[in-house]
C-alpha cells in the first residue's frame, strides 16, 4: 500500500470523529439554555427573565431574516453569475429564510407566553400581600379592642 493512501485512509477516521464531536450550533445553542431556564423558572422574575431572554432571541431571528431575504434577492437577482448552481443557491436560502421566520414566530410565542405567566405570578403576590396585609389589619384591631375591653 502506498504511503498515501495509507495516510488518507488515516485522516478520514479522524474526520468523522471530529465532526460527530462537534458543538452545538449557537441557535441550537441557545434553544437548550431556554429549554433548561425554563424548566427552573418558579417565581416571577425566573419568568419575566426567560420574556426577555426569547425576545432577544426574536430579535436576532428577524436580523437573520432580513440578511437570508437580502441573500436571496441578490441570487434572484444575480442568478446568471452562479450558472447552474444558482437554483440550489436560491432554495438553500428560501430554506434558510423560513426555518428563521418560523424561530422568530416561535421565539415571540414563547416570551408572549413567559410574559403572561409572569403577570399571573405577580398578580398572585399581591394578592396575597394584600390578604396578608387585611389580616394583619384585623388582628392590630382585634387587639386593640381587647385592651380597650380590659381596661
Amino acid at each position: 500500500m502506498s504511503i498515501k493512501l495509507r495516510k488518507y485512509l488515516m485522516v478520514i477516521p479522524l474526520l468523522s470523529l471530529l465532526v460527530a464531536c462537534a458543538q452545538l450550533s449557537q441557535l441550537e445553542a441557545q434553544n437548550d439554555d431556554g429549554r433548561r431556564l425554563a424548566q427552573n423558572a418558579k417565581t416571577y422574575s425566573d419568568h419575566d427573565k426567560l420574556a426577555n431572554y426569547y425576545d432577544d432571541v426574536a430579535k436576532e431571528m428577524v436580523t437573520k431574516v432580513a440578511e437570508k431575504k437580502k441573500a436571496l434577492q441578490h441570487y434572484e437577482d444575480k442568478s446568471q453569475y452562479y450558472g447552474r448552481r444558482g437554483q440550489d443557491f436560491q432554495s438553500h436560502a428560501t430554506a434558510n429564510l423560513r426555518y428563521y421566520e418560523q424561530a422568530a414566530k416561535e421565539a415571540q410565542k414563547q416570551a408572549h407566553f413567559h410574559r403572561k405567566i409572569a403577570a399571573e405570578l405577580l398578580q398572585r403576590e399581591y394578592a396575597n400581600a394584600a390578604a396578608a396585609g387585611q389580616h394583619g389589619d384585623h388582628a392590630i384591631e382585634a387587639e386593640l379592642n381587647s385592651d380597650a375591653n380590659n381596661l
